[in-house]
């Protein structure tokens, strides 16, 4: 279904992506440049995503860029630019596909600080003909020069004559105009400046020429437009965007009580009311519960926290559940698809892989659960391992309620233990224990008296440095 404006005309979306971005000094395509863990791409597609339908004109690195489409935005169509011949070039090959809308909103591909909310004022302020952003930068060196007078014209800054390139307005790079007379301007297109190829800003002019209006629109927040074309500008790009996520959950209630220090993503939500301590990252579709606690140096990705969780810092939590009152931490990693039921902790040095440990059980200190699954109200002494691989394939490990592991005790799955059974400190388990049982599994202690004595009269005249 075509989207409409408000005005029952409808509006398709461009977006220019098919640029080499030489200084990223990079094999992938510029777009697909991260910032905070997400291709430059996304932050585009996420501020137009609600405006209209979307096309992608790729060239470098295209198939890289269509495969990214393809797999996380599938409503997203693609046109190819085989040869980089500027931005009015890109349009071109776009023709079909602008032809189906009475609209087009064409917009750059590396500008990941864009809102929607500049793009509705562009579109509630255009009457007809173009409109198009700008805005005022102290240094506009690298940028298109807004020139109106004796009429409005965009001139790249190879092309500026001296007393243009004073002119402090610049242009951003987004543009929305009626399709019907775009398509007659893209036919006047020519190469003949500094660059040797198709400028889009030319149809700036050609609209007047026409009897139409090209309505510049100047952004109040030059942040918003800031375009990113190397390594520098992807740091400065994440570090404004993770203030404005920052910002956004302070307002709701979140207390960051170092705001600078801790990175939090895009797809991130908190539920209400937690209390993030410094140096916490947080990322992927992770959920942070109410009055949850994450202590700093905490990393958290495609996380669930549920209601008062707390993390005790130095925390790595991946594609895993922490379920309602539960505690982890210091030092302690819980991964793939592993939970933490309500009540339960996991402590210092302790990893969890793809388990489940159960309501109110412990896993305290230095020790390794793998493939293991704990019932309720279980105890694990310190330096317990699951051995939960034979070299081929991995196995589990049943723990039922009520168990007591004894400390260093090594598990051999596959492996059950009984209910309410225990392990006696020291012990390596091979078989399955019984309910309420105690399993001892370790050699007889050998007590040889005199052993140091005997030791120390057989050194006795060794030169050591000749040994």
């Amino acid at each position: 279904m075509v989207a409409m404006e408000k005005d029952g005309r409808s509006i398709g979306i461009l977006v220019l992506a098919a640029g080499k971005g030489t200084r990223m000094k990079s094999d992938s395509p510029k777009v697909m440049q991260p910032i905070m863990e997400k291709p430059m791409l996304y932050y585009v597609l996420k501020s137009l995503s609600s405006i209209g339908d979307i096309a992608v004109v790729i060239g470098h690195g295209g198939e890289e860029v269509r495969s990214y489409l393809s797999e996380f935005w599938p409503g997203v169509d693609t046109v190819w630019q085989r040869e980089q011949l500027g931005t009015g070039h890109a349009v071109m090959e776009a023709r079909d596909w602008i032809s189906r809308f009475d609209r087009v909103l064409v917009v750059n591909g590396d500008m990941p600080l864009m809102t929607e909310n500049v793009l509705s004022s562009l579109m509630d302020l255009h009457k007809g003909g173009c409109s198009f952003l700008t805005m005022i930068l102290e240094d506009p060196h690298g940028y298109g020069r807004i020139v109106r007078d004796p009429i409005v014209k965009i001139v790249e800054q190879k092309d500026c004559l001296p007393d243009q390139s004073e002119i402090k307005e610049v242009n951003a790079g987004v543009y929305l105009m009626d399709v019907v007379p775009l398509l007659s301007c893209l036919d006047r297109l020519n190469r003949n400046n500094a660059q040797g190829e198709y400028y889009l800003v030319d149809v700036i002019e050609s609209f007047q020429g026409s009897g139409l209006t090209s309505l510049p629109v100047v952004v109040d927040d030059s942040d918003t437009m800031l375009g990113v074309n190397d390594p520098s500008g992807l740091a400065k790009a994440g570090t404004i965007l993770r203030d404005r996520y920052v910002a956004r959950w302070m307002s709701s209630g979140v207390k960051f009580i170092d705001p600078l220090s801790v990175w939090v993503g895009p797809e991130v939500t908190f539920e209400g009311e937690a209390i993030v301590y410094p140096g916490v990252q947080i990322w992927g579709n992770t959920s942070i519960g109410v009055k949850s606690t994450i202590g700093s140096f905490s990393t958290l990705r495609n996380a669930v926290l549920e209601e008062s969780v707390t993390l005790n810092g130095y925390c790595f939590i991946e594609d895993s559940i922490l379920k309602r009152g539960s505690k982890a931490g210091p030092f302690c990693y819980i991964r793939d698809r592993s939970v933490l039921d309500q009540d339960g902790f996991i402590g210092k040095f302790v990893e969890v892989k793809k388990s489940h440990v159960g309501r109110g059980s412990k896993v305290p200190h230095l020790s390794y659960m793998g493939d293991a699954s704990l019932g309720e109200g279980v105890n694990i002494g310190a330096g317990t391992i699951t051995c939960n691989y034979d070299g081929k394939s991995k196995h589990p490990t049943k723990i039922g309620d009520g168990v007591f592991v004894g400390s260093d005790t090594m598990l051999v799955a596959p492996l059950t233990l009984g209910a309410r059974s225990m392990t006696g400190a020291g012990s390596v388990i091979t078989k399955d224990v019984p309910d309420e049982a105690l399993a001892i599994g370790r050699a007889k202690q050998r007590n040889i008296l005199g052993w140091n004595g005997d030791r120390s009269k057989k050194s006795e005249g060794i030169d050591h440095d000749d040994k």
